[in-house]
């Protein structure tokens, strides 16, 4: 093999050739570190531009080849680190956001849980005491049942029914506040003066 050939030989050329004949060789380092080709792809351009400013940097006795090696390590590192400042950024906006719908959803579920309880008593006897049970106090349907001297099975059915029965009571309550997803109560006050 000539050494005209050999991308490795420093005597080959200038530096941008150099490195641009090893192409293919620093691609596949870096692909195997980052585990993307877009990624790979992305700092090794980023590489070869520092590449250009910094290549004075050079020592004499240095092969290019293992100089630009040693830049891409450093790419390898500043690209994991921003990495990982992305990720602590979108972990804090994940968490702010979660926080802001857990206080909206309390606030929902307070004046949900208010107009329920008004209507809770028109529906029988049983259904009301179930659905008092399980959906405002967090029961268990198993623990329900076993209170109110059921089976777990009956419990189940009974819910479902008593879920039925109040979701057309806040219909005929609320009428098209409660088809359209409103949450202002005042609707039954409204139509009971």
């Amino acid at each position: 093999m000539s050494s005209d050939s050999d991308p490795f030989n420093e005597n080959s050329g200038s530096l941008p050739s150099i490195l641009l004949a090893n192409h293919s060789r620093f691609l596949r380092f870096l692909e195997q570190r980052v585990g993307s080709r877009e990624d790979a792809e992305e700092i090794l351009q980023s590489a070869f531009v520092r590449s250009l400013d910094k290549g004075g940097e050079i020592r004499e006795r240095e092969s290019s080849v293992a100089w630009f090696y040693r830049l891409l390590r450093n790419a390898i590192i500043d690209h994991y680190r921003r990495n990982a400042a992305n990720q602590r950024k979108i972990e804090g906006f994940a968490q702010q956001l979660s926080d802001s719908v857990q206080a909206v959803d309390a606030a929902t579920e307070k004046v949900i849980c208010e107009c329920i309880r008004e209507l809770i008593p028109i529906l029988k006897p049983e259904y009301a005491e179930l659905i008092s049970r399980v959906d405002l106090q967090g029961s268990d349907v198993s623990s329900a049942a076993d209170a109110l001297g059921i089976t777990a099975g009956n419990a189940r059915v009974r819910l479902h029914r008593a879920r039925a029965a109040l979701r057309l009571e806040v219909e005929r309550t609320c009428r098209t506040c409660a088809t359209h997803g409103c949450i202002d109560c005042t609707c039954s006050k409204t139509q009971n003066t």
